[in-house]
């Protein structure tokens, strides 16, 4: 696991979150995923091709969401379908720009991918790309975020077109 490409992550999550919610937010767990993704409600997933790969998915249960929607626009909202996936993904970008700037810093260069749906069951983690789950409690509610990151290898035909000796 890289702490490197993660930490930027988390950081804008418990930034971005403090910020829109009002609130402080706490680390309600962390664990390794070795099984493939689930979903647990509301989720987005966010891809990144370059230096780095690997993938974001922020997951809210339906009536998280539905706070975190009725904390942005200042009023209580009802819950439609298309709301609540627009809020999530809303946060999402929010969280995934702050830590592509902490990124870009540090120097890699890489695509994001708007967020979209992720399928009910993702991918599995691999020997070099672990996945690290965290909860961040709220008083809107839990909101999880999976983090699946690593170095991207140089393409065989990239290595094959270097000459040593």
């Amino acid at each position: 696991m890289r702490m490197e490409l993660i930490q930027p992550f988390i950081n804008a999550a418990d930034a971005v979150l403090a910020e829109t919610l009002q609130c402080t937010t706490q680390m309600g767990g962390v664990s390794m995923e070795e099984a493939a993704y689930r979903r647990r409600g509301v989720a987005a997933v966010v891809n990144i091709q370059g230096d780095i790969e690997g993938r974001i998915i922020l997951d809210l249960d339906p009536q998280t969401a539905v706070n975190v929607a009725s904390k942005l626009m200042g009023e209580p909202v009802a819950g439609s379908e298309m709301m609540i996936q627009e809020t999530v993904f809303e946060l999402a970008n929010q969280i995934i720009g702050n830590a592509v700037t902490m990124l870009n810093d540090g120097g890699f260069r890489f695509k994001i991918h708007p967020p979209e749906p992720p399928a009910e069951q993702g991918p599995r983690s691999t020997e070099d790309t672990e996945a690290l789950v965290m909860c961040f409690d709220t008083p809107s509610g839990s909101m999880f975020m999976n983090i699946a990151m690593r170095y991207n290898r140089r393409r065989k035909s990239e290595r094959e077109a270097v000459v040593v000796g």
